[in-house]
């Protein structure tokens, strides 16, 4: 009885996770859709923001002894707060040069990527089951870029650009926690202030810092508030992607994240009026089709294989 309850407890831990960082996950897309439109502040700048505020919110949470940060070397850490700059600044750049279709559409690559990868470096196996719905996803993202009326050859770079980077970030994130025994908040706590510093060394030399576009720059209060408030929800996103992957699994989340991709998809219709052809949206269907698709062989393996181990003497 206690063991069902304590699985429970478990289960209904996750759910709210998922839950909270559906939320936030959303918002953040449309704030910062709203920033690049409306205000036109500098991606790398913005991200840079991010960053600060997410190690400070993680600086406040230790000192409220929500966690104990644990010494870690920061050398086991470079590679990872590099690819978390890569992640969020390619993401943000395919954000701001794409419509919120296309670039959601473009995220659903990450699927296919992060299999690659945990097939080719990781020597993970998945069924020929579960490798043919990764057609449909591919073909359904091609078909929407090729016919979106504001095709953006480089906001297309910049997606592909960030589906590599974020699917490798994810991968390493789980393996990360798993070698060096470590929870979400003790790993971004360490990570967060690299991933600042590589940013801060980086931003003068491709946005402006003072003046007319620079982080420092004439910014309206709105704008400001905007920008700030920006940085709180990115923080609590990226608490979320830490926890998630940590308790569950890079596949997981990504799957998880394409629920997110419908009602994304239907905010940028109606909030930011992109244009949508009959042959976009054949392409989006196509990619959900495959997304649920994944989702049904890959819980029906994983229910298989619980029978088999309860079956077990």
């Amino acid at each position: 009885m206690a063991s069902l309850v304590d699985r429970m407890r478990g289960h209904g831990r996750i759910a709210a996770g998922l839950l909270f960082n559906l939320l936030v996950s959303i918002c953040i897309v449309f704030l910062n859709k709203w920033i690049y439109v409306h205000h036109g502040f500098p991606n790398m700048s913005l991200t840079l923001v991010h960053f600060v505020v997410t190690w400070l919110g993680l600086y406040i949470c230790q000192k409220l002894d929500i966690f104990a940060p644990k010494s870690l070397q920061p050398s086991k850490l470079l590679l990872l707060a590099l690819s978390f700059c890569g992640f969020v600044v390619f993401t943000n750049l395919s954000l701001q040069n794409n419509t919120i279709g296309t670039y959601q559409l473009a995220k659903a690559m990450t699927t296919p990527v992060i299999i690659a990868i945990q097939t080719f470096c990781y020597q993970k196996t998945f069924s020929t089951r579960i490798q043919l719905t990764l057609i449909p996803i591919t073909l359904g993202v091609i078909l929407n870029s090729y016919y979106d009326v504001k095709f953006n050859f480089l906001g297309m770079v910049f997606a592909a650009l960030g589906v590599l980077v974020t699917s490798l970030y994810q991968v390493w994130v789980g393996a990360k926690q798993h070698e060096l025994q470590v929870n979400s908040m003790q790993l971004l706590y360490y990570q967060a202030p690299m991933s600042s510093a590589m940013l801060l060394v980086a931003v003068p030399f491709f946005e402006p810092v003072f003046g007319e576009g620079g982080i420092f720059g004439p910014w309206s209060v709105s704008a400001l508030l905007m920008v700030l408030l920006s940085g709180v929800i990115a923080f609590m996103v990226n608490l979320s992607i830490y926890w998630i992957i940590g308790n569950t699994s890079p596949v997981t989340y990504n799957m998880f994240g394409h629920f997110k991709f419908c009602i994304t998809l239907f905010g940028g219709y109606v909030l930011f009026k992109d244009p949508l052809s009959i042959n976009q949206a054949l392409g989006i269907l196509c990619t959900l089709f495959g997304i649920l698709a994944y989702t049904h062989f890959k819980l029906s393996e994983q229910e298989g294989s619980k029978s088999k181990l309860a079956q077990r003497p």
